[in-house]
């Protein structure tokens, strides 16, 4: 009997070989996807915007991306000002000459630095794109006050702010948004984005990412926000975005 017992001990571990272990972590792999469309919310140090890209896998660790985005570009010296004599009246930017909205669409890359070690990871990936930057100028509209014949009262009429005519004590604030807008200017420029960005979530078809990086919008010549002061020809920003999406 003994020796059968011994015989079974050497088999055993043969016996056993190849089957699965029910205490073992496997870890399941994710589902292969070659395409993805994410959209988001950019926070950069001269405003905000919004942002919507289309990607294709080329390798399991790079992709290409087509990006399209929206923001708004304010001037470091904006500063809000308020009539101070006139009740209700609304705020504005004294010495603001125009809003300016710009539109970038470039082409870039993707890289895995860090891929999810398993479900509910964070991978971190490198971007880099570049591409065409268009600036939109809208002239700046005004409120103004004109003294009637009749004392202590005022005339309200809307005008292009003017820095040689308008002053915080004549000014009544901000028109509507839509005025000039058939007088908007366009400044062509180059655009260039270097970001890091980390995808979080337990889903792997799910996009749930917080990207921060760097931006420079390069225009052939300074775009006229302000009055009293120099304009910029390049804005230089850092940002904060986060996206959402889906993979498939």
């Amino acid at each position: 009997m003994g020796k059968y017992l011994i015989l079974i001990a050497l088999m055993f571990p043969f016996l056993v070989k190849g089957q699965k272990n029910p205490f073992e972590y496997i870890e399941e792999k994710p589902p292969l996807t070659k395409n993805e469309f994410s959209f988001g919310f950019n926070i950069h140090t001269s405003g905000w915007g919004f942002d919507f890209r289309r990607g294709w896998h080329k390798t399991a660790l790079k992709r290409s991306m087509l990006e399209l985005e929206i923001v708004n570009m304010k001037h470091p010296k904006e500063v809000r000002s308020v009539n101070p004599y006139f009740d209700n009246a609304k705020s504005f930017f004294y010495g603001k000459l125009n809003t300016l909205t710009v539109m970038r669409m470039a082409y870039g890359k993707q890289r895995v630095v860090f891929d999810k070690s398993e479900q509910g990871g964070v991978a971190v990936r490198l971007n880099y794109n570049g591409g065409l930057s268009l600036g939109f100028a809208k002239p700046v509209y005004l409120n103004i006050l004109y003294p009637t014949a009749f004392e202590g009262e005022y005339e309200v009429v809307v005008e292009k702010y003017d820095p040689y005519k308008h002053y915080i004590d004549n000014i009544y604030g901000r028109a509507s948004f839509t005025q000039g807008i058939s007088e908007m200017k366009v400044y062509p420029g180059l655009y260039g984005k270097l970001g890091v960005s980390f995808e979080y979530g337990s889903n792997y078809q799910d996009i749930k990412a917080i990207e921060t990086g760097v931006t420079f919008d390069l225009y052939g010549k300074e775009v006229p926000i302000m009055a009293f002061t120099e304009n910029n020809q390049l804005y230089f920003t850092f940002y904060i975005n986060i996206l959402y999406g889906r993979k498939w």
